[in-house]
């Protein structure tokens, strides 16, 4: 099942382009910790997960995505549900469609990156040689956008806001004592038998879930999926039609994620990291808000519909209406 041009029209969404959110402020929810697209607010055992529309890309906070933000939220309580007999997760309440309230976790200090096929940065690293931190014996003579044979494990460290994630291998993972080994090989199975559930659900859906990342963390002594999964920004989608004619043909794969940004940071303007990024043009916001919403109905099967306005102020509203200000 396929279905593309969502509902959203584009004088829509380029109205709310002035109504997008940056960033919530509200001391009285407890401690802020703001993340690249995150304002989490901890109290007690607590947190409450404002997503925002910030977007960000090579460690960089480029601006705000229409929607982009309930969009994230929906999507990962829409995963959350669809992988509760796999693994439990931190959410606890739903006040608002942009806000998650969660159970405080203790979290792993790395990333577990999963893929099932070689692109993006894992591809530029190979092409250059720079692969070799995750001590994986690569084959010789891949070719971009090919499958493996088995998803294959590419960890990485989780920096503060503003610094770089840096690859890590399995065995430094667990020989410097970062994770123990069980905790490990415990994650590590839960990662896979997510990446499945989500690989299977996709292909119904007529996608590709290329590859993801998952955060895990400890609560209550045992191991928890928290943030998000599955969302165009933490995991790469294609459009399963055709991938195999684009392969052969050496041509980029249809994209409906995070990808369509770093590709126009890369090919328009030459930068990935490095130096002061370009202003997103409002042409550019619309093309991700209307990438991440056709893949959220793709998905879900359900009409993307929120009204136009302040996000701030709905937030605001939800939150005092549930007695959380």
């Amino acid at each position: 099942m396929l279905a593309f041009a969502p509902m959203i029209p584009d004088d829509k969404l380029r109205e709310q382009l002035g109504h997008t959110l940056r960033q919530f402020d509200a001391p009285p929810l407890g401690e802020l910790y703001r993340g690249k697209v995150r304002d989490n607010y901890s109290r007690g055992d607590q947190i409450v997960m404002v997503t925002t529309d910030r977007i960000s890309a090579f460690d960089h906070v480029l601006g705000t995505i229409p929607f982009k933000g309930e969009v994230l939220s929906r999507l990962t309580r829409f995963w959350f549900d669809k992988v509760k007999g796999i693994a439990p997760t931190h959410i606890l309440d739903n006040p608002d469609p942009s806000v998650m309230v969660v159970k405080r976790a203790q979290p792993l200090p790395v990333e577990i990156i999963i893929r099932g096929y070689i692109t993006g940065s894992l591809w530029r690293d190979y092409v250059s040689g720079k692969a070799g931190a995750y001590a994986i014996e690569w084959p010789q003579g891949l070719r971009k956008d090919q499958k493996f044979h088995l998803p294959v494990i590419t960890p990485s460290t989780k920096a503060q806001y503003g610094k770089h994630d840096e690859p890590i291998s399995e065995r430094e993972i667990v020989g410097q004592g970062l994770v123990p080994a069980a905790v490990w090989q415990e994650a590590v199975q839960i990662a896979r038998a997510l990446f499945q559930r989500g690989q299977e659900w996709a292909a119904e859906r007529g996608l590709i879930l290329v590859d993801t990342k998952y955060e895990m963390g400890i609560a209550d002594g045992k191991l928890v999926v928290i943030d998000e999964i599955h969302t165009p920004d933490s995991s790469r989608y294609w459009v399963a039609k055709g991938y195999e004619d684009r392969l052969a043909a050496g041509q980029d794969q249809q994209m409906l994620d995070k990808e369509n940004i770093r590709q126009w940071l890369i090919t328009e303007h030459g930068f990935s990291g490095h130096g002061t990024p370009p202003a997103l043009t409002d042409d550019v916001r619309i093309m991700l808000a209307r990438k991440y919403i056709e893949v959220f109905e793709i998905l879900t099967g359900e009409t993307f519909d929120s009204p136009v306005g302040s996000v701030d102020a709905r937030i605001r509203a939800n939150l005092k209406a549930k007695g959380y200000l």
